[in-house]
């Protein structure tokens, strides 16, 4: 298994990046800036965006696992591998995601808390409902853990 940082033509991961975020406008209010990282075990298997939000804080702003390999770990390396990199270069680890139950449990074994939430979020940036384990996601969750 290899992670490696992609530098150019991160676009080419856009099916995979849509799995985590399915609005490509959204996508790309963050690809450009944001650092992808790409694991690869006999194949792409995950994929992460990471940026820089000041203040000693990096937030994973994606993260997909290819569907078929999901609940494998992979997902759960690449955090720690992003968290590893980058500690002692920020303080804080943070994810955004929806109020759903499948997502925010994954986080929650990572060793992420929650800190504080953002009303309407996929309401207000989203341009159609987004469902996630047969919830509607309102709000944005977001949840920390210290490097």
């Amino acid at each position: 298994m290899t992670i490696e940082e992609v530098r150019g033509d991160k676009k080419r991961f856009l099916p995979l990046l849509l799995l985590a975020d399915e609005q490509e406008s959204m996508i790309d209010r963050y690809l450009d800036r944001g650092t992808l990282y790409v694991l690869d075990d006999n194949g792409i298997k995950c994929v992460c965006v990471v940026t820089d939000e000041g203040n000693g804080v990096l937030e994973i702003k994606n993260i997909a696992t290819v569907p078929e390999h999901q609940g494998k770990g992979y997902g759960k390396a690449l955090i720690a591998f992003v968290a590893m990199k980058h500690k002692g270069r920020y303080s804080t680890l943070q994810v955004g995601t929806g109020d759903s139950p499948k997502t925010v449990p994954f986080y929650e074994r990572c060793g992420f808390v929650r800190s504080h939430r953002v009303k309407n979020f996929f309401v207000d940036h989203y341009d159609h409902p987004i469902h996630e384990g047969g919830v509607r996601l309102v709000d944005m969750v977001y949840l920390r853990k210290s490097l």
